[in-house]
């Protein structure tokens, strides 16, 4: 099978599309055709050697595809052969076939096609963990994403809109501002961060916003958790911006605010059956109409280092996704 494979870490990284050994399925396994896979900003990071979970080299990189399911392991009941489904994984979306873990692989239904499958992995559900699981959004809350033009902040907006907040979008441009809107976000600012409280402030009655959905760290990070409410919650989605910031606790003690951290691979290894009625609940918003999932270019499977590159200078709305049809 055609797949890709990391020989060294670096931005770039040393990659190339190689012939593999098809995977057969283990015990408890299900082998998916990979018809689509989704190009995340982590990406950059484990093929750049900078992520906190790193394969052994060589390794096939990519965290979330869609497909066909080709062959089933013993004990296996579903997903059954010739099922269409999702799936989320460490490292390996980048080939032709994948052997996943059969309670990691979702179906999809009709009304989803197979790029949209794969685009709405692991953007929608960190956001939606972020929202839902981590800072139990109440409807009526002001929540104000951060990097809102990026995978996770603009899934970020949709579904704190979805799920009854009233969203302040934080975006590093003016170009994003309709696609925002329009994704449900009642504000959208941009420009400085260093005046960002006092922005948030005046829209929220001087209140402050009850959820922060936090994507890029540094600077950005230091101004959100000043926008925080009183018993609000900042939730930490990472730092796209590259700096790792410190957190003030004395500021966090003096407003009885909840900084709370999020890694949402977590919830696949040790909650599958939640992170499998999550997915299965955006699938069903995004197949009704409820939900959109904006795709901003398709690349073939040789061209991954130009969908890598696409996602590393991030002056885009919607995700890139690697075509294996």
């Amino acid at each position: 099978m055609r797949a890709v494979q990391v020989t060294s870490f670096g931005s770039p990284p040393e990659l190339a599309v190689v012939e593999l050994a098809d995977p057969r399925p283990d015990a408890g396994e299900v082998v998916i055709d990979t018809r689509a896979a989704g190009v995340n900003f982590p990406d950059l990071l484990v093929t750049g050697g900078t992520y906190q979970n790193l394969p052994p080299l060589p390794f096939v990189p990519g965290k979330e595809l869609a497909g066909v399911v080709t062959a089933v392991g013993p004990d296996v009941r579903t997903p059954g052969v010739g099922t269409r489904v999702a799936a989320q994984v460490e490292h390996g979306a980048f080939a032709a076939r994948v052997a996943v873990p059969a309670a990691n692989a979702v179906p999809v239904p009709d009304g989803v096609d197979d790029d949209t499958a794969a685009a709405m992995g692991m953007g929608y559900l960190t956001a939606h963990f972020a929202l839902a699981r981590r800072a139990a959004l109440r409807e009526g809350e002001d929540v104000l994403v951060t990097g809102a033009n990026g995978d996770v902040g603009s899934a970020a907006v949709q579904l704190a809109a979805y799920l009854g907040g009233r969203v302040i979008a934080y975006a590093r441009s003016e170009e994003y501002a309709d696609h925002l809107r329009r994704a449900g976000a009642s504000h959208v600012l941009t420009g400085d961060a260093g005046t960002l409280r006092d922005r948030v402030r005046e829209l929220t009655g001087g209140a402050g916003a009850g959820v922060v959905i936090e994507t890029v760290g540094g600077e950005v990070f230091r101004q959100a958790l000043r926008c925080v409410a009183w018993e609000g919650r900042l939730v930490v989605c990472g730092f796209a911006g590259g700096e790792v910031p410190a957190v003030p606790a004395g500021h966090v003690l003096v407003k009885n605010l909840a900084v709370l951290g999020l890694q949402v691979s977590d919830y696949r290894d040790r909650e599958p059956e939640t992170m499998r009625r999550v997915q299965g609940e955006l699938m069903t918003a995004v197949g009704g109409g409820r939900i959109g999932v904006p795709i901003a270019a398709r690349f073939p499977l040789g061209e991954v280092a130009g969908a890598l590159e696409f996602v590393r200078k991030g002056r885009r709305f919607g995700k890139a996704v690697l075509s294996l049809r």
